[in-house]
């Protein structure tokens, strides 16, 4: 690993335990005592929570097959068949070339999970969670997409002591500091590129609407993304905000795939292509606003302060940064019980190469480093898809408590 997965732990000299150490440990010593179990189940009061546990720890066992259920249910199409109408087991087995009572097994897992639902004459249709797999291509992709995690920790003690020999560090070249230090002289072949383009913008929707229905953009008259990939953000952004000019930063193979979609669109006269790395090559300038949109948990720390900084040099007084990406949950977050998509980033990142998932805070305490102002978190009503940073460049010297990180 180049870099230390750096979580702000910090050693003391002071062992003393705190109080709430004691109550923690004084839980656990409770937890454990054998007759627990048995009292909280005899109690109405105490049912509820020992069923609840119990339910969350034998998810945390058969979240694999649930996975799975998911996925053959993506790659035999069955939300879409459903979407149109509903079907019998007996029509379902027939478009499938499934055994019915071997198909059978899944459409009734898929009802448990909500994924499908019981219809009228022993029809099955989709479920709640089901209808989104259908109207949104990228989730559909993402699920497909996630095989190579799978298969990357089918020995998870084997993947930790060796996280990026796997097909998805393969997925991803640029991920991994090594394959990104030498992307400008490699021989990437095209299809390498257009295969995690093409899956960038599919499934960037959801963080898209998050930044368009969070920030007001009409302040700013030029927007620079950078990691632009095939434009799904600036696309969209342009139809939202008509007189914005933009540019796109990515590398060249890229920014080749985005430009014929571009055209198709109508913006070649509102978005200006810049190929490069971040990496090796400072960022245009003459823009007033430089958004990062999942760009910067794919890169170590080292990287993300580089990057950071190039976008500093190339604002103007009083420009500003746009940062979006999945981020770690607060400690409210933790408290409310929000916290368990966290763990699928801290693995993904992992398979994928040095980055990692960051706190807000330490996102922000990062944009201070490099001299950014002002800098906050801005609300957005799904934090599970995106959360949303912004940082100003002072067209004033920064006091030094602005400039500090804590």
């Amino acid at each position: 690993m180049s870099l230390p997965f750096d979580l702000n732990a910090s050693s003391t000299q002071d062992t003393k335990p705190t109080l709430k150490d004691v109550w923690q440990a004084q839980l656990e010593r409770w937890y454990a005592h054998p007759g627990l179990y048995r009292w909280s189940l005899a109690s109405p009061l105490t049912r509820w929570l020992t069923r609840r546990r119990t339910r969350k720890l034998f998810d945390l066992m058969a979240g694999f097959v649930h996975s799975q259920v998911l996925l053959a249910c993506v790659r035999l199409d069955l939300f879409c068949i459903l979407h149109r109408a509903p079907a019998s087991l007996a029509e379902l087995a027939n478009r499938t070339s499934l055994a019915p009572n071997v198909l059978q097994r899944l459409l009734l897992s898929g009802v448990a999970l909500d994924l499908l639902e019981h219809r009228s004459q022993d029809r099955f249709g989709l479920g709640p969670l089901g209808v989104p797999l259908a109207q949104h291509e990228g989730i559909a992709q993402m699920i497909e997409h996630n095989h190579l995690l799978y298969q990357d920790m089918q020995d998870p003690l084997q993947f930790l002591r060796n996280a990026w020999s796997g097909g998805m560090a393969q997925y991803w070249p640029y991920a991994h500091e090594k394959n990104a230090a030498a992307m400008p002289e490699a021989k990437v072949e095209v299809d390498q590129f257009s295969r995690y383009s093409q899956l960038m913008a599919a499934s960037q929707g959801f963080v898209v609407q998050e930044i368009l229905s969070s920030y007001f953009f009409d302040e700013h008259r030029c927007v620079l993304d950078v990691g632009a990939g095939k434009g799904r953000f600036v696309s969209e952004l342009a139809a939202h905000v008509p007189h914005l000019q933009f540019k796109m930063f990515d590398l060249p193979p890229v920014l080749a795939l985005a430009r014929e979609g571009l055209h198709a669109k109508g913006l070649s006269d509102r978005v200006s292509l810049h190929p490069g790395s971040f990496l090796h090559d400072p960022l245009p300038q003459g823009a007033d606003l430089i958004t990062l949109v999942r760009v910067a948990h794919d890169h170590p720390d080292a990287v993300v302060l580089q990057l950071l900084q190039k976008a500093y040099d190339a604002l103007p007084l009083g420009g500003g940064i746009l940062l979006a990406e999945p981020m770690a949950q607060s400690q409210q977050a933790a408290v409310q019980g929000d916290t368990s998509v966290d763990a699928y980033f801290h693995f993904y990142l992992l398979a994928m190469g040095d980055g990692r998932l960051r706190t807000p805070h330490e996102l922000m305490s990062m944009m201070k480093a490099v001299g950014f102002t002002h800098v906050e978190l801005v609300p957005n009503a799904m934090p599970i898809h995106a959360q949303i940073l912004l940082g100003r460049k002072s067209k004033c010297l920064p006091s030094n408590s602005e400039i500090s990180v804590n």
